[in-house]
């Protein structure tokens, strides 16, 4: 009585190997064919396809390997840092070269003055190394611009999480050295811009996927990551002469509360992506940007996560005069949290799904989280 069901089976398996077989068969179908066409060409047409063959290999494999391999990834780097004395807040009239002063150093003529470097300046300037030096950036390799068959390499569930991270963490560079431009390397607003910052914000501000030869304007270029590295020796070239005591790092409180809000402004865009994404295009695993948007924003906490752990190291007497220091430390709690989120495959599923995980919401959430107590720490600077 089992013979007709065990037929039944073993006839459902011999169809699915076969549908197995016609498509591998598929498959392979343009390699054997390409392999029997090269067998009868010339031996020069062979070594000139040879070597073009060779080279897209190599070229790939060199892609491959930079888009898997996160060299000195650390969730954890801000606790690497060591920082020395931080900077006062600057007096209200500085002397032209005086900068801000560690233990309040007086302006008796001959006397040495004591200056420091900017954690938040040495920080941005190591995360743009972390980006183009000890790492490849991504977005602009020739391979990433060509897509995967003309498909952007965004749109597709691979080879992209890393170049979204790289482009996360440089969106807070972007942030920070706009405000070290605009308030925290000056006087006052109406006080010279210092060149050194000035020069930073111009080259992280360049844009991202710029290759060695570009059709608008057509002509070779100046890629992008050599104009990052010029940033990073803006920002150190600043600090160099901020310890010589030539420029200023001005460490007030409403620099301060400035600089946390258009923190809080850049995560909340963030957030509000994220919420887009979330909502209208919840297909769970099947949703091939859920993974740009998660690793945009882990990039982006990435990077201020050092940034505002220096931020604390900087602005320490304001930080405690004004008691923030609890907050502050929520915050740094509350990033570090955001940062040991790592899935391996990103879903973007429904909030009340039980099938597909909602790793977007998971990560929009922690983003809210940072967001609401800066701005907490914002409106008790504004008190």
């Amino acid at each position: 009585m089992l013979d007709p069901i065990v037929n039944f089976f073993t006839r459902i398996f011999q169809w699915i190997g076969r549908g197995i077989g016609l498509v591998i068969g598929a498959i392979l179908w343009p390699f054997l064919w390409a392999g029997r066409w090269y067998t009868h060409r010339g031996w020069i047409l062979k070594t000139v396809l040879g070597l073009t063959i060779a080279g897209l290999v190599v070229l790939y494999g060199y892609f491959i390997w930079n888009t898997q391999v996160w060299t000195n990834f650390n969730p954890a780097y801000a606790e690497a840092y060591n920082f020395t004395q931080a900077p006062t807040a600057a007096p209200a009239q500085p002397a032209p070269s005086a900068t801000a002063p560690v233990e309040g150093a007086a302006d008796v003529e001959g006397e040495v003055k004591t200056c420091t470097t900017s954690a938040i300046t040495q920080v941005a300037a190591d995360l743009i190394d972390f980006n183009v030096n000890e790492n490849a950036w991504i977005s602009s390799m020739i391979l990433y611009k060509l897509g995967f068959f003309g498909m952007d390499w965004d749109r597709t569930p691979f080879l992209d999480n890393k170049a979204s991270f790289q482009r996360g963490v440089n969106q807070a560079i972007r942030r920070t050295s706009v405000e070290l431009v605009d308030t925290l390397g000056r006087v006052r607003g109406t006080s010279q811009i210092d060149q050194n910052l000035q020069d930073a914000r111009g080259a992280i501000t360049f844009d991202e996927e710029t290759w060695y030869f570009g059709l608008r304007p057509f002509g070779p270029k100046t890629p992008t990551p050599s104009f990052y590295r010029s940033a990073a020796r803006s920002l150190r070239a600043f600090n160099d002469r901020l310890q010589k005591c030539e420029v200023v790092f001005n460490a007030r409180a409403d620099n301060l509360m400035q600089f946390v809000d258009r923190i809080a402004s850049d995560i909340g865009s963030t957030s509000d992506m994220i919420r887009d994404r979330s909502q209208n295009y919840n297909s769970g695993w099947f949703d091939t940007r859920a993974d740009d948007r998660f690793w945009f924003a882990y990039g982006q906490l990435y990077g201020y996560y050092g940034i505002l752990v220096a931020a604390h190291h900087d602005f320490r007497q304001v930080i405690d005069s004004r008691g923030l220091g609890p907050l502050w430390d929520n915050v740094e709690g509350q990033l570090k949290a955001a940062l040991a989120i790592r899935p391996l495959i990103i879903s973007n599923g429904r909030e009340d799904g039980w099938i597909m995980p909602t790793h977007l919401t998971t990560m929009g959430f922690y983003v809210l989280r940072v967001r609401s107590n800066l701005v907490e720490v914002r409106s008790v600077l504004d008190r």
